[in-house]
């Protein structure tokens, strides 16, 4: 059951990284055409702002829940090495019960905000519905809790962890 969850859960992180380079990408590709149309084309297009903007809620809820799992989020390093250990088993306790509760936030009201504008449409985007663009809001914060649960349960993940395999390689 634990490697079984283990693996589900590094399945998950390279489907969250895919996605999110995939949205990385596609802003990339989105915005600079925009600009080319403005001002060399002179004949702007009304979609790339708001499609940027879709990518960019995207990218930046699913990625988080990558980035939470990789512990490469913002982090006070410095203050948790300079407690002695049973402190910073406290402290981070503390952390893991803040982050469950912004993830049960994230997906109640994530999930309340996408019912509530699932009716409305982006003028620029008429057949999307509102509620589809905010989904990534309930989405990252179920991927974050699943994390939680992992670091919770699993401990951190181990060396031999695919997120650890874009470190940078010793030059000696």
């Amino acid at each position: 059951m634990r490697d079984s969850y283990r693996r589900l859960m590094q399945q998950l992180y390279i489907g969250c990284i895919v996605l999110s380079g995939l949205g990385m990408v596609a802003i990339t590709l989105i915005i600079p055409s925009g600009v080319f149309m403005r001002y060399v084309m002179n004949d702007p297009l009304q979609w790339p702002e708001p499609a940027a903007v879709i990518m960019m809620v995207f990218f930046s809820f699913i990625g988080g829940a990558a980035v939470f799992r990789a512990n490469q989020q913002i982090a006070v390093e410095a203050l948790m090495r300079a407690v002695n250990a049973p402190s910073r088993v406290a402290m981070q306790w503390g952390v893991h019960a803040c982050m469950i509760s912004i993830a049960a936030f994230m997906i109640v009201y994530g999930a309340h905000l996408c019912w509530l504008t699932r009716g409305n449409t982006i003028a620029e985007f008429p057949w999307l519905s509102v509620g589809i663009v905010y989904l990534p809001i309930p989405l990252g914060g179920l991927l974050t809790l699943l994390f939680i649960i992992e670091k919770i349960w699993l401990g951190e993940p181990p060396r031999d962890d695919v997120m650890y395999s874009d470190a940078p390689a010793d030059l000696e």
